[in-house]
């Protein structure tokens, strides 16, 4: 991709909508000069891109905002994870770094080596996670504007088997997976979520993912500000590992439409 594609976009929706769909992990572009840096071959690293990649997600997010009763603002990583994944803690309070994937991944799914372990990643927090952050951080902010409070939902994908790196891949991975934070995820977005997905098989919590993306400035500290992951089991949607989307799509995408309507009750 070239330097002039934004790494990012910010859809706006309805102005009285407080809802924010985020779509962090659905891209797969990485700029040549960031692949230089990276020392799996291209073929190696085509199957880790469709291990990593939340295939087809931000079109369910693009889906389900154009069935919503109110049209929710959408923000859209147009960047793969393997140049910085934008939800980590660019920090110590990361527990991914253990395995090599902070906010610049060191390591694959399978924990071997994808970029050199003395990588500096400050250049990459620097062009690419920093100003991600703030523009989400802005996003946020001009939905509080508007409306007195944000609703952040945070639109994933799994696989159906566990990877190598999962920390918590033991549990249950059912067909919908809703992760929530104490502080950010009311009960009553919980149970919308679930009542919304229940069309499309199990819900579950916090397994085999747990806890939601709020921006730093917003973060343990604005109640206005809830937040919800929904992680969608790939097999139940798409073909594994990086296939085409099914008629499964069409299905989540009314259900998050759903969510969202729920999320702005004058819809």
């Amino acid at each position: 991709m070239s330097e002039s594609t934004p790494s990012f976009d910010l859809l706006p929706g309805a102005a009285e909508s407080p809802v924010l769909l985020h779509v962090p992990h659905s891209a797969r572009a990485i700029p040549q000069d960031v692949r230089a840096g990276i020392v799996l071959d291209d073929a190696e690293l085509e199957r880790e891109l469709d291990r990593i990649t939340d295939a087809h997600t931000a079109e369910i997010a693009e889906r389900a905002a154009a069935l919503a009763g109110v049209r929710p603002w959408r923000f859209v990583n147009r960047l793969s994870r393997l140049v910085v994944d934008p939800e980590r803690f660019p920090d110590e309070r990361e527990e991914m770094a253990a395995v090599g994937m902070g906010a610049v991944y060191t390591r694959t799914t399978r924990r071997a080596v994808l970029r050199p372990a003395d990588t500096d990643p400050e250049p990459l927090l620097a062009r690419y996670f920093r100003p991600y952050a703030a523009a989400m951080t802005e996003a946020v902010a001009g939905r509080l504007a508007a409306t007195g409070r944000a609703v952040i939902i945070d639109v994933h994908s799994y696989p159906a088997e566990p990877l190598p790196y999962e920390l918590h891949g033991t549990g249950p991975r059912p067909p919908v997976c809703l992760g929530t934070d104490a502080f950010h995820t009311p009960p009553e977005l919980t149970e919308a979520a679930r009542k919304a997905f229940a069309g499309c098989g199990e819900t579950g919590l916090d397994s085999p993912f747990a806890g939601t993306y709020v921006p730093l400035d917003f973060y343990g500290t604005d109640p206005r500000v809830g937040a919800l992951m929904v992680e969608i089991r790939r097999d139940t949607y798409m073909t594994e590992p990086g296939g085409p989307a099914g008629p499964g799509l069409n299905r989540l995408a009314t259900a998050l439409a759903t969510l969202v309507d729920t999320a702005h009750p004058t819809a």
